[in-house]
């Protein structure tokens, strides 16, 4: 059998990150942490409620500072998915596909999420 001169399907090595991609696999990553941190809240929840030893050691955790960058990252998480997800709504009505808006209100996004998780934590 022959072998035929086709082209091989580029690698990931080859691409150069844009930031659509960039966002895009953001946005399903910041949704699989916010999804653990739901099982982590209600287990705090519960522990407030029913155990109170173990709601004092979680609160000395989220107080000491690996809990206290832990919980910023959450709040940063949960920033950055909510404002691309109003970006993503507002393409479900069908503005801003022109490339120039996606590339803006992707750079809008993470200015953002940076400006308000810095307020929340530190005003």
């Amino acid at each position: 059998m022959k072998k035929k001169n086709r082209p091989i399907s580029p690698h990931l090595q080859i691409y150069r990150p844009q930031i659509t991609s960039i966002l895009s696999i953001s946005h399903r990553f910041t949704g699989v942490i916010l999804y653990l941190t739901t099982f982590l809240i209600s287990f705090w929840l519960f522990c407030s409620a029913f155990n109170n030893e173990l709601k004092i050691i979680l609160n000395s955790f989220f107080l000491s500072n690996f809990g206290k960058v832990f919980l910023f990252l959450i709040t940063f998480s949960f920033t950055y998915h909510l404002l691309n997800g109003i970006r993503h709504i507002i393409w479900d009505f069908g503005y801003g596909f022109n490339i120039r808006n996606v590339y803006l209100t992707g750079f809008l996004i993470i200015i953002l999420t940076v400006i308000i998780n810095i307020y929340i934590w530190f005003f």
